[in-house]
């Protein structure tokens, strides 16, 4: 498996810093990112309590996503599309890996906001220079942050219009759910991905669990 280069951009929430811990602890460099550098370093450290010999440090989100080949988009839909434009630049020719979710909560419990574009597509407008593909929607932030080898009940999906950007997230699934992620498609699936974890939520709610996606009938 390759060795990559990977800024979490949101790092310090538990989404980002559980996929950040998962790879460290498979041999990748990472860099949490926050809009604090201090508390991005004092999630690096609750890693590295962990993972002894991780490489894994913090810095400011510019920081973290100008020196990295791969960066990772786990911030809150809310303020999402402004910090995209703001690291733009530093997005440049790098593959970027969207998980954000566009949720919504009620009385009712969760719910896909109805917006005009996913979260992926979204920060493909406004960093076009950057290589966007949607993956790690669905993986729970409890499960990442636990303690199993590999999360294999489940799988990732894929989906993005470059292939060898969408091949990195395909690869990097490995050190989450111990197989390459299924490619779902092009990057307009996003629209569907990113609302099926309300769906999710609702069930881990009803039945007390932490569900995931698996797919049938691929080879394994």
């Amino acid at each position: 498996m390759s060795s990559f280069d990977i800024a979490v951009v949101g790092g310090t929430g538990p989404q980002g810093k559980g996929l950040a811990y998962r790879w460290a602890r498979h041999g990748h460099r990472v860099v949490l990112g926050s809009r604090s550098a201090e508390r991005a370093e004092a999630a690096a450290g609750e890693i590295r309590e962990r993972v002894p010999d991780a490489d894994v440090r913090g810095a400011d989100n510019a920081a973290a996503a100008a020196g990295a080949a791969v960066v990772v988009l786990a911030v809150p839909y809310d303020g999402h599309d402004e910090l995209v434009a703001e690291l733009a630049g530093a997005l440049e020719g790098k593959v970027v890996i969207s998980c954000v979710n566009p949720l919504g909560f009620d009385k009712q419990g969760p719910y896909g906001l109805d917006v005009e574009r996913s979260a992926a597509e979204s920060a493909a407008a406004l960093a076009p220079q950057a290589r966007v593909v949607g993956a790690f929607h669905h993986v729970s932030a409890v499960s990442l942050w636990g303690q199993e080898d590999y999360l294999d009940h489940e799988d990732v999906l894929v989906c993005g219009d470059d292939a060898e950007a969408k091949a990195v997230a395909i690869e990097l699934a490995r050190s989450v759910v111990g197989r390459d992620g299924v490619d779902a498609g092009r990057l307009r699936l996003a629209r569907q991905l990113e609302p099926l974890t309300a769906v999710l939520i609702s069930i881990n709610k009803r039945y007390k669990t932490r569900s995931g996606v698996a797919i049938s009938g691929l080879p394994r």
